[in-house]
């Protein structure tokens, strides 16, 4: 046999086997085991969807949502080459049981951890078990009702004064506001005040505070390594073309800086006697799973991950809720007249009064619930399976599956929430009585569920409701005709371009 025949029959060998494997393998990634009970998103042989994530990964809730819709189904498997296999659910049952049922059996998982260790570390958002069981004690002795009504509602009030001052120079100026900015700014100079005891005066600042845009890019690349498995490959070809742009090391090294002063400045005001009784105090004052006091790496832990608790969803979900009521006047109107009705002139001097009033304003409650529904902060979450499990619509779940719930998906979905899904009516959330609707966790995870219910959650309700109203109160915001409002994807729903608005005077 000559050498060009031997080649010839090995080339046809070659052929043969990857045909044989591509009809296999027809609508997933090669070697992915087939999942007989739920139906696969669409993909290609042996590359399984991963074309379309990198093609639409700028609209990758979407894209979820798409499929959802396309195959008619609540569960749905995906099958990407370089990634895990995962079942994905907007079924309201599979979610409560992921997270409240059967708890003990979804774990954040090895991707998510590998994801997410260069900015939570091991914090309580990415720890399971004891680890994660002695953070959420500590963090629990803050979050108290006497703390909202006497210290929380305060220092809302006292940012938002600032913030109002410089919103009558934009009234006077005719300048026009980035919401976005200012409410990431809003909440950052919030919750690291209430967290840790410092005060950063973002909303005062010019250009964005160093510490939050470091903060930001390493968000965006925790949510690359989840999508793309090539992400190491294209950050080395960015340093090559793009040499003087910051890089991860530099990111991570200004994040140092920033947890470092705090934890140094804390230590040295508990040894001279203060008894601060902020998020981060009580962590100094608290013990692992080990029984051993915190080190500074476990400190950093924390400060970062309540960070992204405490700033970015809060300021998120009143961005979204400002470009909604934009969209929708008869609503705001709506709003703006429960708001006159309950928050008096002299309430803004008195955090008390405001905190109470608040608690009986049903319709801001549903305006907040239903933007959370169509633009939740984590528009997607995902656990690792420990052991084999069915759901309640019958999925059989195995050992190492990575699961994954859209809330982005879900509240989109007629299935769920009705023909008028897609719709931005807050008054869906009212009963016939004006008493709030309370849906289950599993139908508007927008907070998480069960055990892992997020501690901040009448926290960041507080600071939404003070912020809307004080602001709507006092102004009308208006979208500036031809800015686009789209999200960019990251861990939770930021907004590419901002909220570009015109600010005029209520009165």
């Amino acid at each position: 046999m000559t050498e060009i025949d031997m080649f010839t029959l090995t080339a046809g060998a070659a052929v043969a086997g990857i045909a044989a494997l591509a009809a296999k393998y027809n609508n997933r990634a090669i070697f992915d085991e087939h999942n007989e009970n739920t139906e696969y998103t669409d993909g290609y042989p042996l590359v399984g969807g991963m074309p379309y994530i990198l093609k639409h990964k700028d609209k990758i809730h979407d894209l979820l949502d798409t499929g959802f819709r396309m195959k008619d189904a609540l569960t749905l498997s995906t099958s990407n080459l370089g990634m895990p296999h995962a079942v994905h659910t907007i079924d309201p049952a599979n979610i409560e049981h992921i997270l409240k049922t059967n708890f003990e059996n979804y774990v954040k998982g090895p991707k998510f951890n590998k994801s997410t260790e260069h900015i939570l570390g091991h914090g309580i958002f990415n720890a399971n078990g004891e680890q994660w069981r002695w953070q959420r004690k500590s963090a629990s002795l803050i979050f108290n009702v006497k703390n909202f009504r006497d210290h929380f509602t305060d220092v809302f009030l006292d940012e938002l004064r600032i913030m109002c001052g410089l919103f009558d120079g934009a009234v006077k100026s005719g300048r026009i506001v980035d919401m976005h900015d200012m409410m990431f700014r809003y909440t950052l100079d919030s919750f690291v005040f209430l967290g840790f005891g410092v005060e950063i005066g973002s909303l005062t600042h010019g250009n964005k505070v160093p510490f939050a845009a470091s903060f930001d890019e390493l968000q965006f690349l925790a949510f690359e390594n989840f999508v793309n498995p090539f992400v190491n490959v294209r950050l080395a070809i960015n340093k090559l073309l793009h040499p003087t742009e910051p890089t991860v090391a530099h990111h991570l090294q200004v994040m140092e800086e920033f947890t470092t002063s705090v934890i140094s400045k804390r230590r040295k005001e508990l040894a001279e006697g203060s008894e601060p009784k902020d998020l981060l105090s009580r962590f100094m004052s608290a013990r692992n799973e080990h029984g051993q006091e915190l080190n500074d790496v476990e400190l950093r832990d924390t400060i970062l991950n309540f960070i992204i608790a405490g700033r970015d969803t809060t300021a998120q979900a009143l961005s979204w809720t400002f470009y909604c009521l934009a969209q929708h006047p008869r609503v705001e109107e709506k709003l703006v007249k429960e708001i006159i009705e309950n928050v008096h002139d002299d309430m803004e001097q008195d955090s008390t009064a405001l905190y109470e009033a608040i608690k009986d304003m049903p319709y801001a409650h549903a305006v907040l619930y239903e933007v959370l529904r169509l633009y939740p902060s984590v528009p997607n979450n995902q656990k690792y399976a420990l052991n084999d499990d069915v759901w309640p619509d019958g999925t059989h779940i195995k050992k190492g599956h990575y699961v994954n719930w859209s809330p982005y998906a879900l509240g989109r979905c007629e299935k769920v929430w009705g023909q008028d899904a897609c719709h931005f009516k807050p008054e869906r959330w009212i009963n016939e009585d004006g008493t709030l609707i309370r849906e289950s966790q599993g139908k508007w995870p927008a907070f998480h569920g069960g055990p892992r219910v997020c501690l901040g959650q009448n926290l960041a309700t507080l600071e939404a409701l003070v912020a809307l109203s004080i602001l709507l109160k006092r102004f009308k915001f208006t979208l500036v005709p031809g800015h686009l409002v789209e999200y960019k994807p990251s861990l939770t729903l930021p907004m590419k371009s901002g909220l570009k608005m015109t600010i005029t005077s209520r009165h």
